[in-house]
């Protein structure tokens, strides 16, 4: 089963930093989830949330600020004294980083509340300009965008994130198209998750941070999974 650094090592970096990658490209996985938002002035940039609050000592939206305005917030101290100054990184800082390790990485695109007009063509120029293109995994709970990556980018793996429960996976994300399902927790173990792996469905499970849950979904078929602790699921795993 494969593991994913959900937003870097988050346990033990704050979220979507420099510092959270740094630590995740040093590990034996097979890749990293991040998220992507458009700024005021069509900066894409590596952050979570739509606002800046929780993240960083600013507040107000992403897509009101510069990235210029943006790089003047400390996006560290908020975790730990000791990541004071780390400033917001922008898609392709991460992909520099990685560009030179075999790591995959998996992008959602947070078009489900503000939807970003273009940001899916500036993912995918973005990608292609690192040559990152067969590496990338574009997943999005607003399925418009993996449509419009699909029509776009056919040879880009798509995934379609989903909070609830759904009878049919397996259908509904052939009509979109999508190349994969990304489901929560507490939806892995239903029977429309398993018949969509017994379908062939490619599944991935988002956030498995306790190794008994870890360890059964391995059991299940998931072929992978997203965690905040890497380095602690890819121990329990091996033993």
């Amino acid at each position: 089963m494969d593991i994913f650094a959900h937003r870097g090592v988050s346990a033990r970096y704050p979220e979507n930093t420099i510092a959270a990658f740094v630590a995740a490209s040093k590990l034996p996985i097979v890749g990293i989830e991040l998220d992507v938002h458009l700024t005021a002035d069509r900066e894409l940039v590596v952050i979570h949330d739509e606002t800046i609050d929780r993240t960083s000592n600013g507040s107000g939206y992403v897509k009101d600020y510069t990235l210029q305005e943006l790089r003047a917030f400390d996006f560290g101290s908020w975790f730990s004294p000791e990541f004071e100054g780390e400033r917001i990184p922008t898609l392709g800082d991460i992909l520099e980083l990685f560009a030179g390790t075999n790591h995959r990485i998996n992008i959602e695109l947070k078009t489900d509340i503000f939807p970003y007009n273009g940001i899916e063509a500036l993912v995918i120029k973005e990608v292609a300009a690192y040559q990152m293109t067969e590496r990338v995994i574009l997943s999005s709970f607003n399925h418009e965008s993996i449509q419009i990556v699909s029509q776009r980018a056919p040879y880009i793996e798509k995934a379609a994130l989903f909070a609830e429960i759904l009878v049919d996976f397996y259908g509904y994300t052939a009509q979109i198209p999508a190349n994969a399902i990304h489901v929560s927790l507490a939806t892995a173990f239903r029977k429309s998750v398993k018949e969509a792996l017994n379908e062939g469905a490619v599944v991935r499970v988002y956030t498995v941070n306790d190794v008994e849950y870890a360890k059964q979904l391995q059991q299940l078929g998931v072929q992978a999974i997203f965690t905040d602790d890497p380095e602690k699921i890819v121990s329990a795993l091996a033993d």
